[in-house]
């Protein structure tokens, strides 16, 4: 039976016809971020409806900044995005293989391989890959990891800023570094970032504890406390409005002062609740009544109102304290403990410090420019994820292509033990992985063949044990060794960016029929 009558609205694509459209819309997006992967790599100009600019270097910003419409794109983008949220670091590296994977599985296809064959291939090419970057690992120490910090800033911004911001990170991961069941863990999301407009990047400097541009709400209060017990409280210490619109019929003097005088006296009870269970720092989400400010000072109490409700969840897990919603529900168990509490003038603008026990940073981002500040912070935020892997998992990879170089011709060795058809998608997968060495190359103006032929020499050439050490150093434009040159990557950057691009390509390739639901103007009937 047809299937005219029910697809009459719908426009079909199946069969190769569909594989080849789908990847030609991977190429596509690759080709749009080639150029800024690695050292060399260069910036994009992103200019959206309302004609505001955006310059950065960061692959994923530009695929997720930029408006896309096709479905396979987007899955591209989708893994770019899984990419940055679990390694920081990789996003553009994560679209180039995986389209390469496509772009090489299309050569097949039309040579008769099925895509289910290729794609089981390289589920196959994967899984030995995953299993060899184990044999290529290095120990990471303290050193490595800032090295390793600073090699994923590579290409943006200048030499003086990527060393900044890469010692900032590292030494934030180690504040927030923790140890839980003998695992190490290292949350970037501890990490506050505040800006100021100002100076220059490297005027960019980091705080041990939560910074906040907040001003006590009494200027007789004390600039600066000592250790003591803090209450957070998700809500405020105000007068009570009415639980609905109402009018109260007043019938003789003095009826209304006596409301006022005893809502003041429910103020007044909250504060000696407060003194009675050894608060010394308040923090509140919405207001505070004016009225009671003398009682909180006389009662020795720091407080701030209007704090938003992220910085207290940080001051909450800095502190180890438990949000509340009202004082009255308050016990000693739900104070937590901080070192110091102090107000600093910066820029004319008042801000509150707080030194919690669990560790806790904040990071000041400075720069000439709002757009300068932006990529500060981006930049930033990817060395701290960075960093704080490099502590979760101190293992380490040689960069400068090396790596990929290394699995593919181990891979190619791996695949002539393999027989079937599957054998042609390993070789096609080991040559996908040549694609960072090849465009790397390629950005630094340097022949991408010739350069490629040059790593593998080096890599054949030297001892099994550090082989796969050898890489593009974009520097000095030769193959040398990685390690020596300090061009270090973390594990689970080019693990998880191996695992990523495979995913999508299978994923893609697995497409044979594409329907497109027309989305034809249509005028509502009226009742």
């Amino acid at each position: 039976m047809s299937d005219a009558s029910i697809l009459s609205d719908t426009e079909r694509t199946t069969g190769r016809d569909a594989l080849r459209k789908n990847i030609q819309a991977a190429l596509a997006l690759s080709s749009a971020i080639r150029s800024t992967l690695g050292p060399r790599g260069l910036d994009k100009l992103l200019i959206d409806d309302s004609g505001r600019t955006l310059t950065t270097n960061d692959g994923v910003t530009v695929l997720e900044t930029a408006k896309v419409e096709h479905p396979v794109a987007k899955m591209l983008i989708n893994a770019s995005s899984v990419q940055d949220k679990i390694a920081r670091d990789g996003t553009t590296t994560t679209v180039l293989v995986s389209a390469e994977m496509l772009n090489n599985a299309w050569h097949l296809v039309t040579q008769g391989v099925h895509p289910s064959m290729i794609a089981r291939g390289y589920r196959m090419a994967e899984e030995y890959c995953r299993k060899e970057l184990l044999s290529f690992t290095i120990d990471a120490t303290k050193d490595d990891r800032l090295i390793a910090t600073q090699t994923s800033l590579a290409g943006k911004g200048h030499e003086a800023m990527r060393m900044h911001l890469a010692r900032l990170s590292v030494e934030a991961a180690e504040i927030i570094a923790d140890t839980q069941s003998d695992v190490a863990i290292a949350d970037p999301t501890r990490v506050k970032v505040l800006s100021q407009s100002g100076g220059v990047v490297t005027d960019s400097k980091l705080v041990t504890g939560l910074v906040l541009a907040k001003k006590r709400i009494l200027e007789a209060m004390p600039k600066k406390i000592g250790a003591g017990n803090v209450l957070l409280i998700n809500g405020g210490i105000e007068r009570r409005a009415m639980a609905s619109d109402m009018k109260l019929n007043v019938t003789s003097t003095g009826v209304l002062q006596s409301f006022r005088d005893k809502e003041l006296e429910m103020l007044t009870q909250q504060v000696e609740q407060l003194q009675s269970l050894g608060v010394t720092l308040l923090a509140c989400r919405e207001g505070i009544d004016d009225d009671i400010r003398s009682a909180l000072n006389d009662a020795g109490i720091q407080a701030y109102r209007r704090v938003a409700r992220d910085d207290l969840d940080l001051l909450s897990r800095g502190c180890g304290a438990t949000l509340v919603h009202d004082v009255k529900h308050a016990t000693a168990q739900d104070l937590g403990a901080f070192i110091e509490s102090r107000n600093e003038m910066w820029n004319s603008v008042s801000h509150w410090i707080v030194e919690t026990e669990e560790g806790g940073a904040t990071f000041i981002a400075r720069g000439s420019t709002t757009d300068v500040i932006g990529e500060v912070e981006r930049c930033f935020g990817d060395a701290l994820g960075v960093a704080c892997q490099l502590i979760e998992e101190p293992l380490l990879l040689a960069g400068g292509g090396a790596t990929y170089i290394a699995l593919a011709r181990r891979l190619r060795r791996h695949g002539e033990t393999i027989p079937g058809r599957e054998q042609l998608a390993i070789e096609a997968y080991a040559d996908a992985l040549e694609i960072v060495p090849r465009v790397l190359a390629e950005n630094a103006g340097l022949d991408p063949i010739n350069t490629l032929l040059e790593i593998v020499a080096s890599q054949s050439n030297a001892n099994d044990d550090i082989s796969h050490y050898f890489g593009l150093n974009v520097d000095t434009r030769k193959s040398t060794n990685m390690v020596d040159d300090g061009i270090l990557e973390p594990l689970r950057i080019t693990r998880q960016a191996i695992s990523g691009a495979t995913e999508a390509a299978v994923s893609i390739l697995r497409i044979d029929d594409v329907l497109w639901a027309k989305t034809d103007a249509v005028i509502p009937e009226m009742d």
